[in-house]
């Protein structure tokens, strides 16, 4: 009888496990696909571990703190509604250094707090708790705690447990900090590249500008000539100065474009009218295109939707590829100089598809294959970066840019965009 009962217990319990082992590995999968679906926001990530660890270690509450310079800051906190409230009533959002929230992870290990009533200050409803520090490389960059609103100590299994959530917390923390090094990282080079490319187009820039400001100097001097004559033709007059306004904004116009593709800016994601886009920047590199004798036609779809995205960060990309088919074809002798610009909707892939094909030499298949590698370039004086930031622009806007060689000569720059 008694054998039979404690074979019951013993097939209950390990029931019990089994159960409880799911459960955790489930919140594990939880928690890693947070962590794999906001790498640039903490906020979901955090929010997981803790409603996973307040679920499973059967707790009432849980908080996350991450060190500062001040102090710990409160960044996450889960669970009962009314405890949550309390606790964000009466404690801090920055616990400075020295105060007893700070001091207790001071010691990088583990603290259970069986009752909190045996402890001096306001524990805002919480009589048990467990704070688990974070810590990278043996420096606490963080804490994460657990408590209950009744006096019931947490298990050895539980604070295990609850010390694994503090490890994944901790590596969400690292995989940001190295995710938001490499954006920042690619951010430079994608405005070193944008500088060294307007650089590139220097002669073109200033004969863009050149013009309207020589334009309105001409239709000033008409202006005089005109209000001094006897009697004045303050009609040709008017007209004369209307012109000087328009030129004068077309030269602003010119500047501004320039501005935006040099100024350092943090990406945004907006709804961009990408045929517009990309008229300014082949209004940029006109000069460039005639002074290489190089015909550019347009063929843009009508009724073309927006694109979600970063509109100097794809003028980039466009400004990449003109300038390299402009440049490709200065070696052709023979035969005509044409670059084409096609943007087009591609339903299929719920957005649209913008090419750039011009009638250099073409690509060879070694070429062809590594054209997208960094540092790899088919240009004595090239870096080979252009390419390869440029991929990495289109893929960050969840697109792709492909390159194509063209029969009997000539390559096809194509790259597409989600629609908004």
């Amino acid at each position: 009888m008694t054998e039979g009962i404690h074979g019951e217990r013993t097939a209950s319990e390990l029931q019990d496990r089994v159960t409880e082992l799911i459960e955790q590995q489930a919140a594990i999968s939880e928690v890693l696909r947070a962590i794999a679906n906001s790498p640039h926001d903490l906020r979901p990530i955090f929010d997981a571990i803790l409603d996973s660890a307040t679920r499973l270690c059967r707790a009432d509450i849980g908080c996350l703190h991450l060190s500062e310079e001040g102090g710990l800051r409160l960044v996450a906190i889960r669970g009962d509604p009314l405890l949550v409230g309390r606790v964000r009533s009466s404690l801090p959002v920055l616990a400075e250094k020295g105060s007893p929230l700070d001091r207790l992870v001071t010691g990088r290990l583990p603290i259970h707090i069986p009752d909190f009533a045996a402890l001096e200050g306001d524990n805002a409803g919480v009589r048990t708790g467990l704070i688990v520090p974070l810590l990278k490389d043996k420096e606490t960059v963080g804490m994460i705690a657990l408590g209950r609103k009744r006096v019931q100590p947490f298990t050895d299994r539980h604070i295990c447990l609850f010390s694994d959530f503090a490890t994944q917390a901790t590596i969400a923390l690292e995989s940001t900090r190295r995710e938001r090094q490499y954006r920042e990282m690619q951010s430079e080079l994608a405005h070193a590249n944008r500088v060294a490319t307007m650089g590139q187009l220097t002669a073109s820039i200033a004969h863009e500008v050149n013009q309207p400001i020589t334009a309105a100097v001409t239709y000033a001097l008409a202006a005089r000539r005109f209000l001094s004559a006897g009697p004045p033709n303050f009609r040709e007059a008017d007209d004369a100065l209307s012109l000087i306004v328009k030129e004068g904004n077309r030269a602003g116009e010119v500047v501004g474009r320039i501005r935006a593709l040099v100024k350092r800016v943090p990406a945004r994601r907006d709804a961009v009218a990408i045929d517009d886009a990309i008229l300014e920047v082949i209004a940029l590199t006109r000069a460039e295109a005639a002074n290489n004798s190089v015909s550019v036609r347009t063929q843009f779809a009508e009724g073309l939707p927006r694109v979600r995205g970063d509109r100097v960060q794809l003028q980039q990309v466009m400004l990449n590829l003109i300038v390299n088919a402009i440049q490709a074809m200065k070696g052709v002798g023979e035969g005509a100089r044409e670059l084409q610009i096609s943007i087009d909707a591609v339903p299929s892939e719920g957005g649209v598809r913008v090419g750039v094909q011009d009638t250099g030499p073409g690509l060879n298949p070694e070429s062809l294959s590594r054209l997208f590698e960094p540092f790899y370039t088919t240009k004595p004086e090239g870096m080979g970066m252009g390419l390869s930031i440029c991929r990495s622009i289109i893929e960050a806007h969840a697109g792709r840019l492909w390159a194509t060689a063209c029969e009997p000569r000539g390559a096809l720059f194509e790259f597409t965009i989600p629609a908004d």
